[in-house]
């Protein structure tokens, strides 16, 4: 383990980043993207070899999980060589990829060969054509394919993740639950995060609570509440009678500010230090300006933990005071 640490001035210990080496997708979800979006043009993103090397500078300084986030992340192109690069990195304890799918029928062994140890998939619907409309673009085939990709390569975990929006899908936890449970996964509802305009819906109106998703889960399943959390934002539920878990993202409900402990880091290289502020550091800059010593990257990460805010400040009756939107953000 590294000697170092991340420390923000609350006392908050930095053990988790989120990678993003995209903002390209091949579904357009609507929670996600406006219809017609602009991406970052390819000569602005981080290389592979710089991603690369931010991951290592932040293992280095004591992070002990990364996330590679998207867009899509498995379509970036070589981005195995990535996973390859990072999964070897000594301290690096879990390694996990956020995606929607589509394309682990044909990574999945690659990425467990490489050594991610745990997945992630969206998947908000299991009804063909809501999937078609909340993803613009997406086949559900082309998911449920993924989930049993992944499944068949035995990480350590596979874990689905679904945005829940009234009238949209908020009618499927419990169907949504059961197919978890099915497959042996588990299983976190996230609420809708303000992030860009995105002019499908209106989010106040499209908001439904962890706790309404709770109490329509406990309608038909024994769920307590457990002790141990994971490092990332979920709070969980455990089942009397199976082994999977059910996990909430409750950014409005049950804010999680107080005990944060991951940064994030655009495909452009912008340093995040909250998901719902601006503050950020250009990594970009620091790297291509020393692109033969770290010393520069530690120091600028060091630096940008004491511009880490207290906390987010989203107000769903307001218009978007971000207006990147969670594509560019990474997950």
């Amino acid at each position: 383990m590294s000697e170092r640490q991340l420390i923000d001035r609350f006392g908050r210990r930095i053990t988790y980043v989120r990678m993003s080496v995209t903002d390209r997708c091949d579904f357009r979800c609507v929670y996600c993207m406006a219809e017609d979006m602009v991406f970052v043009p390819r000569e602005q993103l981080l290389t592979l070899e710089e991603l690369a090397r931010v991951g290592r500078a932040f293992v280095n300084l004591g992070v002990s999980k990364i996330r590679l986030t998207g867009g899509e992340p498995l379509t970036r192109r070589n981005v195995l060589q990535l996973c390859d690069d990072l999964g070897q990195l000594d301290g690096l304890r879990d390694f996990t990829i956020t995606t929607n799918g589509s394309q682990l029928p044909k990574y999945a062994a690659a990425l467990k060969q490489a050594g991610i140890t745990r997945i992630n998939i969206s998947l908000d619907t299991l009804q063909a054509d809501r999937f078609k409309a909340l993803t613009r673009t997406g086949e559900i085939g082309q998911t449920l394919a993924g989930i049993e990709a992944a499944l068949a390569q035995g990480f350590k975990r596979v874990k689905l993740n679904a945005v829940i929006l009234k009238h949209r899908n908020h009618d499927e936890v419990i169907d949504l639950v059961e197919f978890a449970r099915d497959k042996g996964c588990d299983i976190s509802f996230i609420e809708e995060m303000p992030l860009g305009v995105i002019g499908d819906h209106d989010r106040a109106e499209a908001y439904y609570s962890s706790d309404e998703i709770l109490r329509d889960l406990r309608q038909r399943f024994d769920l307590q509440a457990m002790v141990e959390q994971t490092s990332g934002p979920s709070k969980y539920y455990s089942f009397s009678d199976h082994s999977s878990r059910v996990g909430f993202i409750s950014p409005h409900s049950h804010n999680f500010c107080g005990d944060c402990n991951r940064v994030r880091v655009t495909a452009e290289g912008r340093l995040l230090l909250c998901l719902g502020q601006e503050h950020s550091v250009d990594l970009r800059r620091v790297l291509r300006a020393y692109p033969l010593d770290n010393t520069p990257l530690y120091e600028a990460i060091e630096k940008a933990m004491q511009i880490k805010p207290q906390g987010h400040e989203f107000n769903l009756q307001a218009k978007p005071i971000l207006f990147r939107h969670m594509n560019a953000t990474g997950g």
